[in-house]
């Protein structure tokens, strides 16, 4: 897992280098669909800016946040699913299951989600 931001697959992706199509995007976060999805929908939301994990968060990334929360809901309005309910999922580090080390939550939903650890 290389933590540097040159060889980051979402790096790229924010900066449009991999042509990934966007299905929210605000100031300082993106988000775009999921390569494997988990479930019907299924959402990336990432920063802009490399951070990571969510362990490398300060109290001076509130405004991020705050963004990326936003980002989820608004999603989650578009596709449908924020009467039913989704998930908002992030992992932190290889044995909390992150595979791309920088921040993302998994924005999940569009069908009854079971708890899988």
């Amino acid at each position: 897992m290389s933590d540097s931001p040159t060889d980051c697959i979402f790096c790229k992706i924010v900066s449009g280098e991999l042509g990934t199509e966007l299905v929210a995007e605000s100031d300082q976060a993106v988000a775009f669909n999921d390569i494997a999805p988990h479930a019907p929908t299924h959402v990336l939301i990432v920063p802009r800016r490399h951070i990571q994990s969510l362990a490398d968060l300060t109290e001076s990334d509130a405004e991020l946040l705050g963004e990326m929360i936003g980002l989820a809901n608004k999603v989650a309005r578009e596709r449908g699913i924020d009467a039913s309910g989704y998930r908002l999922v992030t992992n932190v580090g290889r044995d909390g299951g992150q595979e791309v080390p920088h921040l993302h939550w998994h924005l999940l939903g569009g069908r009854a989600l079971k708890f899988r650890p």
